[in-house]
């Protein structure tokens, strides 16, 4: 994972991003990466929930 902190609280999933980090270019050059789970991974405590998340804003 790039910049994403995730936890759990009761059933409740909490995520966490910095904005203001950024990873580079996306692989098709149109955006830039500020968070990614880098494909589907598993909710902290529960593997049998999964997640797939990515953060990025246009390229300029």
């Amino acid at each position: 994972m790039k910049n994403i902190e995730m936890s759990v609280e009761g059933n409740v999933l909490t995520i966490r991003v910095d904005l203001a980090k950024e990873f580079g270019v996306s692989k098709s050059g149109k955006s830039i990466t500020i968070a990614s789970t880098e494909g589907n991974i598993s909710v902290p405590e529960h593997e049998e929930i999964k997640i797939g998340l990515n953060i990025y804003r246009k390229k300029e």
